[in-house]
């Protein structure tokens, strides 16, 4: 099963994430699945570090084993162990500018839509339930550059195409989830 969940800067959608991951490992016939969490944010300042002590502290207990894969996520399947597993990637909003943005040069928006997509469609291929994180970033009717632009544009096109793959969509709204598909 493949869920995707959306939602803005501090909507609850990591935390409702996590229980979507509890929840579909616990039901699973299954107890021996290994659950992972896909981090995909570049730390570059001293909040980037307060968020992922925050994410850390969330999933403390839980059973998760982290892997920090913020480029070519399909490479995550590398790190995993055989058998059943639930993944829980955050965010793709964070793999979309590293995706984009951290080599020398801007890579083209086309490429990047088509190599986030193509790793995601190797992840849902081989792991059992994968959960994603995606932020709404397109509400705010503000004018960018054309760099930014082609990032939002990215994001919207990799979100519908997400949507699409998805068995079940949900967007986070002030912290309550509300069923799209």
């Amino acid at each position: 099963m493949m869920v995707l969940i959306l939602g803005g800067s501090g909507s609850g959608k990591s935390s409702y994430a996590e229980k979507v991951v509890l929840s579909l490992s616990d039901s699973s016939a299954s107890p021996d699945m290994k659950r992972y969490y896909l981090a995909t944010m570049l730390v570059s300042d001293d909040e980037g570090k307060q968020r992922v002590l925050l994410h850390r502290k969330l999933r403390s207990g839980k059973g998760f084993i982290t892997i920090e894969q913020p480029i070519q996520i399909h490479k995550a399947l590398e790190k995993m162990e055989s058998g059943k597993k639930i993944a829980l990637l955050e965010c793709i909003s964070n793999l979309v500018a590293n995706e984009m943005f951290s080599q020398d040069k801007i890579k083209p928006e086309m490429a990047v839509i088509t190599d986030v997509i193509k790793g995601i469609c190797m992840l849902k291929k081989e792991i059992t339930h994968l959960v994603l994180v995606s932020n709404n970033i397109f509400e705010d009717g503000t004018i960018y550059d054309k760099t930014t632009t082609e990032y939002i544009h990215a994001m919207g096109k990799i979100n519908q195409r997400l949507a699409a793959m998805a068995d079940k969509v949900v967007e986070v709204v002030a912290g309550i989830p509300v069923t799209i598909k």
